[in-house]
Order: C-alpha cells, then sequence, then structure tokens
C-alpha cells in the first residue's frame, strides 16, 4: 500500500488471530495510513506470519477476497476478532478430538466454519463456493507457509514484528512506531 518511491517502506509481519496485533490496526493503522501512507511519504506492506490453524482459515480468505479488499477484510477481521476468537477456543473436547483426527484440508474448512470466516468473507465478493475453493488450494496455502517460513529464517518471532527501511523495529504499538517512521523520514 502506498507509493513504491516512498522514503519510508514499512513492513509488518502480523497475524489475524493475534491480538496485538488487532491493537495496532485499531490503533495505528488509520493514522498510518493517513497522515503517512496516502501522503506518499511511507508505503506498507503487511505480511502473515501465521499462528495457528484458524489463523490459517481466516488469512486463505483474506487473499482470496483480492488485493483491493485485503485491507478492508482484515478490518472486519480484527473488528470481530473476540468473538470468533471464542468460538474457536470454545468448542468442546469431543469436537476437538474430532478436528485432530482430520486431515490439514478438512482442518482449515472446519476451523473456518466454525468461526464463520465464509459469512464475513462473503461481505467483501467472495462467494461460498469460491471461499471453499481458496481454503483448499495448496498454492495459497504453500505462499503463506512460504512467508511465514522466510519470517522466521529473518529472525521474527513473534507478532506484529516491523521492519522499518529494512531493520527490524523493537516496536509493538503505534505510540512506539510512530517516533521510528519520523525519525526515518528524517533521516
Amino acid at each position: 500500500m502506498g507509493s513504491p518511491a516512498a522514503k519510508v517502506r514499512l513492513v509488518e509481519y502480523g497475524s489475524l488471530a493475534c491480538p496485538h496485533c488487532r491493537h495496532f490496526e485499531e490503533t495505528g493503522y488509520k493514522p498510518l495510513v493517513q497522515q503517512y501512507v496516502r501522503t506518499g511519504r511511507v508505503s506498507y506492506e503487511f505480511r502473515n506470519f501465521l499462528l495457528n490453524a484458524p489463523d490459517i482459515s481466516v488469512s486463505l480468505l483474506a487473499h482470496c477476497a483480492g488485493a483491493a479488499n485485503f485491507f478492508p477484510m482484515s478490518e472486519a477481521v480484527y473488528a470481530a476478532q473476540p468473538q470468533w476468537l471464542e468460538k474457536v477456543t470454545s468448542i468442546s473436547d469431543t469436537e476437538q478430538a474430532d478436528i485432530d483426527k482430520m486431515t490439514d484440508r478438512q482442518r482449515v474448512i472446519r476451523y473456518a466454519e466454525i468461526a464463520g470466516f465464509p459469512k464475513l468473507a462473503a461481505r467483501f465478493g467472495v462467494t461460498p463456493a469460491r471461499a471453499r475453493q481458496c481454503l483448499v488450494d495448496p498454492k495459497g496455502l504453500q505462499k503463506l507457509l512460504a512467508v511465514t517460513k522466510k519470517a522466521e529464517e529473518g529472525g521474527v518471532t513473534h507478532t506484529p514484528t516491523f521492519f522499518v527501511n529494512g531493520k527490524v523495529s523493537d516496536a509493538a504499538t503505534w505510540d512506539q512506531l510512530e517516533p521510528e517512521l519520523k525519525a526515518a523520514l528524517r533521516g
């Protein structure tokens, strides 16, 4: 997002299932976009760092919604995160045992169903048939897994992790990140 010629390049490794990433989205995303990205001073890239099976499901669907809908859908996913996390974490032991017996593909679909992700994705133009197709797409999954693996190899251990002009930041919140962006813009 933003101008490729921006002076500052911000990359976030984040998870759509991460409460800390949700906090950043709620407090920092709008000021970042309005004050820095839209003004052409900062480019922003979000890279999925997968944490768990529900994260895989929702990330596949967010990418399935297309580039124009990725950030709006991510915003909706974060807004609904407490509700869908509650659905996922409150499944019974019996249902969890059944899920544990499933193939990886079946698990991705089942977690999506439990959390209500296909319904959420439908608000961004993803039909139920397309959602199912994306949830079992091996290429889509391999892309997400490759990004996570590359991040791990690059030293990313938690979410969110920010890189400012290729340098890892210690910031985890907007209040911590914004001064780093300002310094990079001055530099």
